[in-house]
């Protein structure tokens, strides 16, 4: 979960809401909350909502990020540190309710993701340093370390569930959401407001978001950051129910020796993924989308199409390293490219 210093420092992305700046003209009212939670900074939207009702519910949307921070924090005492402590042990346990649905959907997106999304390489996260916001300055862990970490192979499923209990078959197992808890959490935030009669809002977390329905009578305009330069690369409008996530290198990384390391680790390796400086995913789920982000970044420009196939992702975009645009022909109708200028793209098949 990323630090708020961190959402900060690289800028708010984006919610390009044009409709908000007349809002004051408009006869539904647009409210709106921001608060610090899950290490970021968390935006509520909602259109057409009475102001008092809207206090309400981002009262209770607010409390309930903070109950989700508190109880999924893998680095300090938590319902999450708890089950961290006894999978180490490799015998059965009583697993906590609230962290339960996270392993099982996390297992499901693992295995379609070809585990290059894995939630289970926490002591590789805590390794390399981010498991501290910010990171404490020096060299990259040592390569025997590493090495060590990527040949205990922990994965989501060395995890076996029943009922209420769980173990898990490889001692190395730390689970660490941070790919996955902040989409997982805007779910249920978003499902309560859709139960409370909600139709028109969104929940942006540190540039991650779910939006449902309209901002009036034109969609939610939503800007992409570029992973490269100041503000951003690009923009695209969504309605109904979807979500819009984007991975990138610029997130949250250290510079050493002139080389940058950024926290979206490759399982595989060990080592921070290359070729890839930033994905974005629009999905109906927010915690597939965010999943699914953190996937394509690891498989990279010459191997995302596959991935994004078996996770039954429609619209993705990847900028790589030397700037080139990858696309599906779905994605590619919906993006806009800020000042019309066009980069070097690729487009794959449809997906």
């Amino acid at each position: 979960m990323r630090s708020a210093r961190v959402v900060f420092q690289r800028g708010l992305a984006f919610v390009l809401a044009a409709a908000l700046l007349s809002a004051c003209s408009h006869p539904d009212p647009v409210q709106e909350r921001k608060f610090l939670a899950m290490g970021t900074l968390v935006e509520i939207t909602l259109y057409g909502v009475d102001p008092s009702r809207a206090k309400t519910l981002m009262d209770n949307v607010e409390g309930q990020f903070h109950y989700m921070e508190d109880t999924w924090q893998p680095w300090q005492p938590s319902a999450l540190a708890r089950v961290n402590s006894l999978l180490g042990t490799t015998d059965w346990f009583s697993i906590a309710p609230s962290v339960r649905p996270l392993i099982v959907r996390s297992q499901v997106l693992s295995k379609e993701s070809d585990n290059l999304f894995d939630p289970a390489i926490g002591k590789l996260i805590k390794l390399w340093g981010f498991d501290q916001e910010p990171r404490a300055p020096g060299p990259p862990p040592d390569a025997k370390q590493i090495a060590k970490l990527v040949a205990d192979n922990p994965r989501m499923s060395d995890i076996h569930l029943d009922g209420i209990r769980a173990r898990s078959d490889n001692p190395a197992t730390v689970l660490d959401f941070g790919a996955f808890a902040k989409g997982y959490g805007i779910d249920q935030t978003i499902d309560y407001l859709k139960r409370e009669g909600v139709h028109n809002a969104i929940i942006n977390a540190g540039g991650d978001l779910r939006a449902i329905g309209r901002h009036g009578d034109r969609p939610w305009r939503i800007g992409i950051r570029n992973p490269r330069g100041e503000g951003v690369i690009a923009w695209v409008d969504v309605e109904g129910d979807q979500s819009v996530f984007t991975s990138g290198d610029y997130e949250r990384f250290f510079i050493y020796k002139g080389t940058r390391y950024h926290h979206i680790m490759d399982p595989r390796t060990g080592y921070p993924a290359r070729g890839t400086t930033s994905v974005t995913v629009i999905h109906n789920v927010a915690a597939d989308a965010d999943a699914a982000a953190t996937a394509l970044f690891v498989a990279g420009p010459k191997d995302w199409y596959r991935i994004a196939k078996a996770m039954g992702i429609h619209y993705v975009m990847l900028v790589d390293s030397s700037g080139t645009v990858h696309m599906n022909p779905a994605m590619a109708k919906r993006i806009h490219f800020e000042g019309g200028k066009t980069p070097k793209i690729e487009l794959s098949p449809p997906l």
